[in-house]
């Protein structure tokens, strides 16, 4: 792996990027995110072991909105939040109020929620 002025990589792998900013809490499920089709790197489908490089944007897209990020810096190895967040530049817009609002709790003891139950909690979800 060939080095960068900064003494950094000049490439880091997708997948393990992805996990070192923070973006997924594992780097299996970033690989997983990669083979289902849900990461887009510079606009094209991305795959897990695909070669990263500062000033690439990456799509990640979530239920409900999509995650736009431009790599700023690469790193190797998991760090801490406040750095990971130095890492990269995120212009994706806020996502939508109901995916940002807490999930309703049901009393202890009430049991299964019924049918009508069900379509309320889908209805405050937004589904």
């Amino acid at each position: 792996m060939s080095t960068a002025p900064d003494n950094g990589p000049a490439s880091v792998r997708l997948d393990v990027w992805l996990w070192s900013v923070r973006i997924f809490k594992t780097r299996s499920e970033a690989t997983t995110a990669c083979r289902a089709g849900h990461v887009r790197l510079n606009g094209a489908p991305a795959k897990a072991a695909q070669a990263l490089r500062v000033g690439d944007t990456v799509t990640v897209r979530r239920p409900g909105w999509q995650q736009e990020i431009v790599v700023r810096r690469l790193l190797l190895k998991r760090v801490g939040a406040p750095v990971a967040r130095e890492c990269y530049e995120d212009r994706s817009t806020p996502p939508p109020p109901q995916l940002r609002s807490a999930v309703p709790q049901r009393d202890r003891g009430a049991g299964r929620p019924t049918k009508k139950d069900r379509r309320k909690i889908e209805q405050l979800r937004g589904y």
